[in-house]
């Protein structure tokens, strides 16, 4: 490809409107450019890349059995309302009418659609397992989509349905789908950790994201030190370290007047904040609850909702903690407190604590855990560094990281809602059972650049990478150079090389800066100085790697630099 006959209008200044690292330089690199909020347009640099992606997406899924589908982005609302999903998904799905005011949606997700298609099509347990995946635009209308593909409205996914008629076949798929993830992110040269992980609205049973590793992730991950245990915060299990023993001393209340927070109180009364029993008051489908945690720890309100198993968890108003402590916000302890108490393990651990008294302006010292009330505890926090692994003796340590993939077990969630069965080999009607496997193929692009790049641009791993060499000619003016990088060029591109010529009349600093930019894997630069000698430079964007090698030896030196 001639650098004149493409769309690639790089940028030299940071656009105002970008917020993370992959966001400005796909702007800058001129890969993409915004539509709307949350909705990009790809430039041709940018396809090719996410075509990288989809490739590599497209080849490992058909390498493990799946079979390539392609369904509507529109999808009917009776659908959704088989699946119960129309009320419940919330504000993300984006219902339209069509001109006979009927309603459907943009399809955020496809469950619906591919039970829908399977339930019309297959009836035998002969014709099980199956698995369908697609690569489609979806759209999900977040409420603050930023950080250009990374979070976007409309996205490029790949999704995959599997269908089973035991358990067995099933678990058999997860796996199968869990390997070839692994190959899939290995393929694309992405440092990832695959973590156990909550369902949220898709459902099911269990669930595994893999996550790129960066340190501008959106995601806090724990994994162990000693062993292979990783799980997002949502989901990362701790152990139930036991109760202390109580404290010699009998409960006293203390006045604290207009102290209300942790730092607060423990400032106040002059006690570590570990040593404080937090007491937060929660509304939930099942009426008001009091969660207790320990002071320099944080209530994870997805565990919190999955043990309680309820429909909605959200922090009680003004009104409501009166009502369920006639006290005001700030002062709630689990002391004779009229609402069911729930506490996180993390609270046992305290022998002698401090908390609120449900009365305004005042709290309770020596307060135990084992004597002066009575709590269901659970495991209800977030996970922080140092904490004991659940698997081994091991302790937790906290990473950043960027969710681009998800695999999950639904069970028969769908297949039941929406009555799509099969004959079994006695001839009985069952509920199929069913796997979910989605993958981001623009986010996976960016993710790659948060983890690969440098103060001049990105640094593409060959997988991935729009071009794999650029041929750069310093002076388009000067007829030998020109005829240099032609005959370079020519060579690359007949053996298969897929290069980028850039062919501008632009001064060289101004394509060196744009190389770098860009981030192709390997440059050569022909200039006047270096032919005099039969020479030319390869470049290496990762290493900076430069060398000069003889005119006639360039196209074998390059290959052999592209395939490292």
């Amino acid at each position: 490809m001639r650098y004149s006959r493409m769309l690639l209008p790089t940028l030299k200044e940071v656009p105002s409107d970008a917020d993370v690292i992959s966001q400005k330089l796909m702007m800058r690199a001129g890969m993409i450019r915004k539509v709307a909020a949350g909705i990009y347009n790809l430039l041709p640099l940018g396809l090719r890349v996410v075509n990288k992606v989809e490739q590599i997406v497209r080849t490992e899924m058909n390498r493990a059995g799946a079979q390539e589908v392609l369904m509507p982005m529109v999808v009917p609302a009776e659908l959704w309302q088989e699946s119960h999903r129309w009320d419940e998904y919330g504000k993300e799905l984006l219902r339209i009418r069509d001109r006979h005011n009927r309603d459907f949606c943009l399809g955020p997700t496809h469950e619906e659609v591919i039970t829908d298609m399977v339930r019309r099509e297959v009836r035998s347990y002969r014709e099980l397992p199956l698995n369908l995946y697609q690569i489609q635009t979806k759209f999900r209308d977040e409420i603050r989509p930023r950080f250009g593909l990374m979070r976007g409205r409309e996205f490029m996914m790949k999704d995959a349905y599997s269908f089973h008629a035991t358990d067995e076949s099933a678990e058999a798929e997860y796996r199968n789908m869990f390997d070839t993830y692994t190959r899939i992110f290995e393929r694309c040269s992405l440092q990832f950790r695959a973590v156990e992980a909550d369902t949220g609205s898709i459902g099911g049973r269990f669930s595994h994201e893999f996550h790129v590793l960066a340190d501008s992730g959106e995601d806090a991950i724990a994994s162990c030190d000693a062993c292979d245990y990783a799980a997002n915060l949502e989901r990362a299990e701790l152990k139930d370290p036991g109760f202390a023993p109580a404290g010699p001393k009998a409960v006293e209340k203390v006045s604290t007047p207009g102290k209300k927070s942790v730092e607060e109180v423990s400032a106040f009364l002059g006690v570590p904040q570990s040593s404080l029993i937090k007491t937060l008051i929660y509304e939930t489908d099942r009426g008001a609850v009091a969660v207790c945690v320990r002071g320099d720890f944080e209530i994870n309100e997805v565990k919190l909702k999955r043990e309680l198993k309820a429909q909605f968890v959200r922090l009680a108003d003004d009104d409501a903690v009166r009502k369920a402590t006639g006290a005001p916000v700030g002062f709630a302890g689990p002391v004779r407190i009229k609402a069911p108490v729930y506490a996180d393990f993390s609270v046992k651990g305290i022998p002698s604590g401090v908390t609120g008294a449900n009365e305004a302006d005042t709290h309770l010292m020596n307060v135990s855990p084992s004597r002066d009330f009575n709590a269901t505890y659970l495991d209800l926090r977030n996970a922080v560094a140092g904490d004991e692994c659940p698997r081994c003796s091991g302790r937790l340590v906290i990473k950043r990281g960027i969710e681009v993939g998800h695999i999950f077990k639904l069970g028969t969630k769908y297949s039941e809602a929406m009555g799509a069965t099969f004959l079994d080999p006695e001839g009985r009607e069952r509920p199929l059972i069913m796997g979910c496997y989605g993958i981001g193929i623009g986010r996976t692009a960016a993710a790659s650049i948060e983890q690969n790049h440098d103060e001049f641009g990105i640094i593409w791993p060959s997988p991935l990478s729009p071009f794999d060499c650029e041929v750069v000619p310093v002076n388009v003016k000067d007829e030998g150079t020109v005829k240099v990088a032609e005959e370079i060029y020519s060579k690359l591109t007949a053996r298969g090389v897929d290069a980028l010529l850039d062919d501008r009349d632009e001064r060289a600093g101004v394509k060196f800066k744009d190389a770098d930019l860009i981030g192709i894997p390997v440059r050569v630069t022909i200039g006047e100085r270096n032919l005099k000698q039969g020479m030319v430079e390869i470049k290496e964007r990762r290493s900076g790697e430069v060398r000069l090698v003889k005119v006639e030896e360039a196209v074998e030196e390059l290959e052999k630099a592209i395939k490292k």
